[in-house]
């Protein structure tokens, strides 16, 4: 598993009962978790010292309960800083789990930058949400081009690159498709070292465009290695999917990028450390191919 335990001031502190009790920054929150599907015994005080507890409906959807928690606040991940806030479904706009795949590709564009101080680096983001691995990318010295169909979260990530001192960095923000975008990024010759995407289960595109993960993935992973370069730098996927496991990640790096451009493909679910316990929580999955070790 990889685990994502660089962080300083994000903190899964237990979990039980179908919930997971999180420290973000100076705030306590308690949010539902499928994952847990196990009851322990609550020792620690945090359980009963919330900011905010999001409760499921058994209609679907839920609600937040407050009781001290501000609307929006900061929290940091080394030189990155993000904005946070709850909203609809859970959300706090960020995944801290992903920050082990940014370390990961940060890693590979510093040293392609390293070993050639001018050759830019682009970096296509897919699904692109409220911009963690894009400014991660940014951060690590990549130009960034990031697309989500959402108008709200491409707001939220140029705030979130402006915070990270990241304001004027070659960031290219795209309010569009991704499956239409590739296609015309294709049609125009305008192509990328690497390719980073997080592909939602279900969703809708700005035009009503319908997207379901496992009809629609493996065509949109073959679509875009036509986006590549002719030896690009890496290739992530990240799936919450119960069905997209990392085997089958895995095979299908294997099919569509190793065949075409060589290189190693690995996989492995992505988890966040508990701390009162030790254990890992697990997190969803990530697909990586890159071109060499």
């Amino acid at each position: 598993m990889w685990i994502a335990d660089g962080w300083k001031e994000y903190q899964v502190l237990d979990a039980s009962g179908g919930e997971k009790l999180e420290k973000w920054g100076d705030y306590v929150l308690l949010r539902p978790d499928p994952q847990v599907i196990w009851n322990t015994e609550k020792k620690i005080p945090e359980w009963r010292k919330l900011n905010a507890h999001y409760h499921r409906s058994n209609k679907g959807g839920g609600d937040w309960e407050f009781f001290d928690l501000p609307k929006q606040w900061d929290i940091h991940y080394k030189e990155l800083t993000f904005h946070l806030q709850p909203f609809s479904f859970k959300h706090t706009g960020l995944f801290p789990e992903q920050a082990v795949n940014w370390d990961w590709f940060g890693a590979k564009i510093a040293a392609a930058k390293k070993a050639n101080p001018n050759r830019e680096i682009k970096v296509l983001n897919l699904f692109a949400y409220t911009g963690g691995a894009t400014v991660a990318a940014a951060k690590a010295g990549a130009a960034v081009t990031h697309v989500d169909a959402s108008k709200g979260m491409v707001t939220w990530a140029k705030e979130n690159a402006a915070s990270s001192g990241l304001a004027e960095a070659p960031i290219r923000y795209i309010v569009d498709d991704c499956v239409k975008f590739v296609e015309r990024e294709i049609r125009r010759g305008n192509f990328y070292d690497a390719v980073i995407m997080d592909p939602p289960s279900y969703g809708r595109g700005p035009k009503g465009e319908i997207w379901k993960i496992e009809e629609s993935i493996h065509d949109f992973v073959k679509l875009c290695t036509g986006v590549l370069k002719p030896e690009p730098l890496f290739f992530l996927i990240n799936s919450y999917t119960t069905g997209l496991q990392p085997a089958v990640l895995s095979y299908l790096l294997g099919v569509e990028l190793q065949k075409k451009f060589g290189g190693v493909v690995a996989a492995d679910e992505i988890g966040l450390p508990v701390k009162c316990n030790g254990l890992v929580l697990p997190c969803g999955a990530s697909g990586r191919w890159q071109r060499d070790e």
